[in-house]
């Protein structure tokens, strides 16, 4: 395998189609598409399931009922890891490091980072892989808790956006060296392909006309590849998409036979001949008069279809569906059907949790590298705090989503250290998370808890 000095010193042609070679073999996303998207499920595309042409000249529909069951998969997967925001816990010291904290917190509050978060899980779970790549921007301002020059942003690539994402690894140590984004951008009534390519100390960019030139060649001086990047080998529905859709064509045809049959139909019962008429189409004509001999009978006669049968099998469908994914069930209809003590309600969660903790190495492993992406880019912004910055130590962690009693929890504490404290007002201030400054609101409790009770106040 050829290095990375000597893959860039490649003509463009031959430049870009090895690093096009992509070593991490991943489902393409035009296949995953199909079971992602109810549209394109097989009830709905299906070339032998025709509309039927009646004896009247007329079209009959037949019924197609599609489920986005892989689409809710991907979505309730993210969260679970993502619905109670991804927490950093800094080991800051001295002043310089809680500093350079303080401005980590900024630049991901100002980068939304919890919509971020959502947004790459969702492509992640969906599209089996996502990278997030940051940028600076010369615009100076004060946004980040001191004064930058540099403004840093972020922005999400996905095969969902017709993003092409080449990872390229070292193949003695399995680092990555160099991280490449191919995407199609409109130039008048022309479709222009590019190549973005980011290694350690370098940004390139391919661009093709008739054939790739070098468009941008341009030094990186953070040290790093500004790119963090994750991929999963299968989407968040695995290998249940049969599932899916042997529900959808249990309930289409279902539909069929509902719309043929479901019109009562009325039976005379006489050993004569009797002469009976269309029923009235309005419910203000009179009522048709029948006479009946001797010993004859009249009445309607309405399908009883095997209901019971059809919602047994799609009730073990879909519950299959979601135990083979570890992922709770908890539509409306299925909370509203089934009362719980909030008690069971936390049991239901407990497969789930496992599930984010299988989840969570890659996660992390992300979420870590872009902290240290971050760093780089603030050795830059603060050059005065290059020793602290390479100091502070900063872990992620993941919760997964539950339902959680509070009082509860603060209850058996406060049995089990028989009715003492167990957090100073500082901490309770914190942990509430109402105030958005804990030392101001403290002196105020304390002030204001200073005072004699039985003192008029003017």
């Amino acid at each position: 395998m050829k290095t990375l000095e000597e893959i860039l010193a490649l003509s463009p042609d031959e430049a870009v189609k090895e690093l096009k070679q992509k070593s991490v073999v991943l489902p393409e996303w035009e296949d995953l598409k199909k079971e992602y998207d109810p549209k394109e499920h097989s009830v709905m595309t299906d070339t032998s399931y025709l509309d039927v042409a009646t004896d009247e000249g007329t079209i009959e529909k037949v019924t197609r009922i599609s489920i986005g069951l892989q689409r809710l998969a991907a979505k309730r997967t993210t969260e679970l890891c993502f619905g109670i925001p991804v927490k950093r816990i800094y080991n800051a010291q001295t002043d310089g490091e809680k500093e350079v904290a303080k401005a980590i917190e900024a630049i991901l509050k100002r980068n939304r980072i919890e919509t971020v978060n959502i947004e790459r899980g969702n492509m992640l779970f969906s599209s089996c892989e996502v990278a997030t790549i940051w940028f600076a921007t010369e615009e100076p301002n004060t946004l980040y808790g001191f004064d930058s020059r540099l403004k840093l942003r972020c922005r999400n690539y996905s095969p969902m956006n017709g993003d092409d994402i080449y990872p390229l690894y070292d193949a003695e140590t399995d680092d990555m060296i160099a991280l490449s984004f191919g995407y199609t951008r409109k130039n008048g009534d022309k479709d222009i392909e590019y190549l973005d390519v980011y290694t350690a100390d370098k940004h390139i960019r391919y661009v093709k006309n008739s054939g790739w030139v070098e468009e941008i060649s341009e030094i990186s001086s953070i040290g790093k590849i500004p790119a963090v990047y994750c991929f999963r080998q299968t989407p968040a529905w695995e290998d249940t998409s049969n599932i899916v859709t042997e529900i959808e064509w249990a309930l289409s045809r279902n539909g069929n036979y509902l719309r043929r049959n479901s019109r009562p139909m009325l039976a005379v019962f006489a050993n004569e001949e009797i002469a009976t008429e269309q029923s009235p189409e309005t419910s203000n004509q009179a009522k048709d008069v029948v006479q009946f001999p001797a010993g004859g009978d009249a009445k309607y006669i309405v399908w009883q279809q095997a209901i019971e049968n059809l919602k047994y099998y799609v009730g073990e469908l879909r519950q299959s569906f979601f135990t083979q994914l570890q992922l709770p069930d908890w539509s409306y209809e299925n909370m509203k059907l089934t009362p719980m003590s909030g008690e069971a309600r936390k049991m239901m969660f407990i497969d789930a949790q496992l599930k984010v903790k299988d989840e969570s190495g890659r996660l992390i492993e992300m979420l870590d590298r872009e902290i240290n992406v971050i760093k780089a880019f603030l050795k830059i912004m603060m050059p005065g705090r290059i020793n602290d910055i390479d100091r502070l130590l900063v872990e992620t962690e993941i919760t997964p989503f539950a339902v959680n009693d509070d009082k509860e929890i603060i209850s058996n504490i406060m049995t089990a250290t028989a009715g003492k404290a167990i957090l100073s007002q500082r901490e309770g201030i914190a942990n509430l998370g109402w105030s958005n400054n804990i030392e101001e609101t403290l002196r105020q409790i304390q002030e204001e808890g200073s005072f004699d009770a039985l003192e008029p106040t003017i």
